[in-house]
């Protein structure tokens, strides 16, 4: 990595936080370091003094892209400050930090802030019940997802002996079809440059060295349930701008894809919409966000919705309360001065509706298209005249 990911006056700024709030008492290490590779955590130095040593494990790790496993040390340690700081000014300034790692470790494209207006009010959704069925259709959905580990390659060959993977999540729109961000397989972290271009034939091998776990979830990570993995043959549409792949696997027991919507979604600013997102964030076991995601707009290309915490997962649905997904979640930012669910800090999302990547399907890509329009047909019985 030639850029460090955080500039030396921010490096600063959290040690100083990190003095102030008392989470460079040498106590409180072990929990700021839980989660990164043992090996790692084991050659970081040592040193007495307190905010000497959270320097030096800040810097240390910033200087890290991503350990062999493709875990990113210091966007571990971040989450871990957020999790053990509870005063707001404090609390920004990790949650600043962890949102720029985290973005340009996921090497997701830049997410613009709201306009200024009816998108900056108190958004509250008022009747938050749903039928109880919606929790067996969930878990019926989740099925489809999986997590992604793609192997970053150069001049044919992995960029290191490990494969330094990046994660991300991807799913079902066809048997043996699966979904995911165009950044997720073009597998690079961003620097001040924007994202590095990869060269097609290094584009495809990493497609086709992509591994596909399903019912990866805390069992699952725990050893208690056996790995159930797919290999993917090959990368068959993509485009950049809406930011998504579509794969076809190679191998893997037959599940049933997740519906698309035929049509995009639509909202107006007096009637938010809630949705779901399935997600495997950081290449961790499976999660879901329920129902505390609202989209506050939407047009022809892109679905925006606010969250109250940073939970997205590149490649992820988003799904309505039926479960059929409107867009593909590409990319998240923190934003302020966002009164959301009590909070004066929230996360703008933004998803690729889902229409719009079959209509560029359709258009080039009709072979594809085809095969996910047929198979859409069989679920629910819809006829193939009305998916798009």
């Amino acid at each position: 990595m030639n850029d460090t990911y955080l500039p030396r006056e921010d490096i600063l700024r959290l040690r100083d936080t990190a003095l102030e709030t008392g989470l460079a008492d040498p106590s409180t290490r072990p929990l700021l370091l839980a989660g990164i590779m043992p090996r790692y955590r084991g050659v970081l130095p040592v040193l007495a003094a307190p905010g000497a040593q959270v320097q030096s494990d800040l810097e240390a790790m910033n200087r890290v892209e991503r350990l062999v496993d493709g875990s990113v040390p210091l966007e571990i340690w971040l989450r871990n400050a957020v999790a053990q700081t509870a005063e707001a000014g404090p609390l920004a300034v990790f949650q600043s930090a962890l949102d720029r790692v985290a973005r340009d470790a996921a090497g997701e494209p830049d997410v613009p802030e709201p306009p200024s207006g009816e998108t900056k009010e108190e958004i509250v959704f008022r009747d938050d019940t749903v039928p109880f069925e919606f929790l067996l259709a969930g878990e019926a959905a989740g099925r489809a997802v999986a997590r992604l580990k793609v192997t970053p390659y150069e001049a044919g060959a992995p960029l290191g002996p490990g494969g330094y993977p990046h994660a991300g999540t991807g799913w079902l729109i066809a048997p043996g079809l699966l979904v995911t961000n165009h950044h997720v397989v073009n597998a690079r972290t961003r620097t001040a440059a924007g994202r590095a271009p990869v060269d097609p034939g290094d584009l495809a091998l990493q497609a086709r060295n992509t591994r596909c776990r399903f019912d990866y979830g805390a069992d699952a990570a725990a050893g208690a349930t056996p790995p159930d993995e797919a290999a993917v043959a090959e990368l068959l549409a993509w485009d950049e701008d809406l930011d998504y792949a579509v794969l076809r696997l190679a191998d893997g027991p037959p599940r049933e894809p997740l519906r698309i919507a035929a049509d995009p979604l639509a909202v107006t600013p007096q009637e938010p919409v809630p949705v779901n997102i399935i997600q495997h964030p950081g290449g961790e076991p499976k999660r879901v966000a329920l129902r505390n995601n609202l989209v506050y707009e939407a047009d022809a290309k892109d679905v925006r919705y606010f969250t109250d915490t940073r939970g997205g997962s590149s490649g992820s649905p988003v799904l309505t309360d039926d479960w059929t997904v409107v867009a593909l979640h590409r990319g998240t930012r923190r934003v302020e001065d966002v009164l959301y669910q009590g909070k004066t800090t929230a996360f703008v999302n933004v998803g690729t509706q889902i229409s719009t990547i079959m209509q560029h399907l359709a258009e080039h890509s009709p072979a594809v298209h085809r095969e996910i329009a047929d198979a859409q047909a069989l679920i629910g019985g819809r006829r193939p005249a009305e998916v798009v």
